[in-house]
C-alpha cells in the first residue's frame, strides 16, 4: 500500500477560495482524497486554515461558517503535534533552513508516515528527510 500524503494549509485555503477557479478545482480534488483517507493534515494545518478564513479572507468568513467547514473536514486523519514534533521541526529548520512552522509541517508529515507533502510554500521537487514535496498548482 502506498504511503499516505499530507496537505499543507494553502491547499485547504484554495479549496474554499473562489478567487482562482483553476487552483480551487485542484485543491478540492485533493480535499476529496483526504476525506477518503488517502491524505492527512495536522492540527496546525487546521488552525492556520481557520485563522486564514476568519482573518485574512475578504470578506472574512463568519465563525459559524468556519465551524461548519471544519465539521465537514472532520473525517480527514489528523496528526496531533507533541513535544517530539516540535523538536523535529527544529531539526528540519537546522537541516534545510525553512521557517519553523514549515518544519512543523514536515515533522507532522513524517510522523504520519507520509511520502509526499502537497504544498505551494515548500520547495517543489525537494525532499525533506525523505518526504517529497509537490506543488499541485504547477
Amino acid at each position: 500500500m502506498p504511503a499516505p500524503e499530507f496537505l499543507d494549509t494553502n491547499v485547504l485555503v484554495y479549496a474554499y477560495d473562489p478567487g482562482d477557479s483553476h487552483k480551487q478545482r485542484i485543491a478540492q480534488d485533493l480535499v476529496r482524497r483526504a476525506l477518503a483517507g488517502d491524505i492527512l493534515v495536522s492540527t496546525q494545518v487546521l488552525a492556520e486554515f481557520a485563522a486564514t478564513l476568519l482573518h485574512k479572507m475578504q470578506p472574512a468568513a463568519r465563525s459559524e461558517d468556519v465551524a461548519a467547514v471544519l465539521d465537514a473536514l472532520g473525517p480527514i486523519r489528523v496528526v496531533v503535534p507533541d513535544g517530539d514534533i516540535v523538536r523535529r521541526a527544529v531539526a528540519v529548520r537546522a537541516a534545510y533552513g525553512v521557517h519553523f512552522y514549515d518544519g512543523m509541517i514536515v515533522a507532522a508529515a513524517e510522523r504520519g508516515g507520509c511520502g509526499r507533502i502537497w504544498s505551494e510554500d515548500l520547495n517543489a521537487g525537494q525532499k525533506y528527510f525523505g518526504i517529497a514535496v509537490d506543488n499541485p498548482f504547477r
